[in-house]
């Protein structure tokens, strides 16, 4: 059930709910619902990382996972994580899943920022619906090596 702790009623509803689970001695788990990206913003996302990597001579994945992830948005997607068996600190990154739609938006225009000032290849805004278009018929055409 999803609570919204600003509703005096929910909030009351919650913490009933907890007790009750501490007094049975329970195992349960507790997650923050995030705000979740628009539809067109993960669109536009994976239409301007395609055609990076169309220009760029290198597959989707790689541009995602190489070039944002550990490259230009690094402060965004690293994190780290303890193994549970040696105890040794790892480093690992986030999925875009994981951001929300101000983070995305970040992730978005450093992307943009990077990709014509280090690489000069020119991604379209969001409202180019002219250069969009152009794109999607080049990605589709070109899909197999992406």
């Amino acid at each position: 059930m999803i609570y919204q702790l600003d509703n005096q009623l929910d909030y009351n509803r919650l913490k009933e709910k907890i007790k009750f689970f501490i007094e049975k001695q329970k195992t349960i788990e507790v997650k923050e619902v995030r705000a979740v990206r628009s539809l067109s913003q993960n669109s536009y996302f994976y239409l301007i990382v395609s055609w990076f990597a169309l220009e760029y001579g290198e597959t989707a994945d790689y541009v995602k996972n190489e070039i944002i992830k550990k490259q230009v948005c690094k402060s965004i997607f690293k994190t780290e994580f303890v193994n549970k068996k040696t105890g040794e600190i790892r480093e690992a990154y986030k999925s875009t899943s994981e951001l929300d739609t101000k983070e995305f938006t970040i992730v978005i225009e450093m992307f943009r920022n990077y990709s014509s000032k280090e690489a000069g290849i020119y991604l379209p805004e969001p409202s180019d619906m002219a250069f969009i278009n152009e794109i999607k018929r080049e990605i589709t055409k070109n899909n197999k090596y992406l």
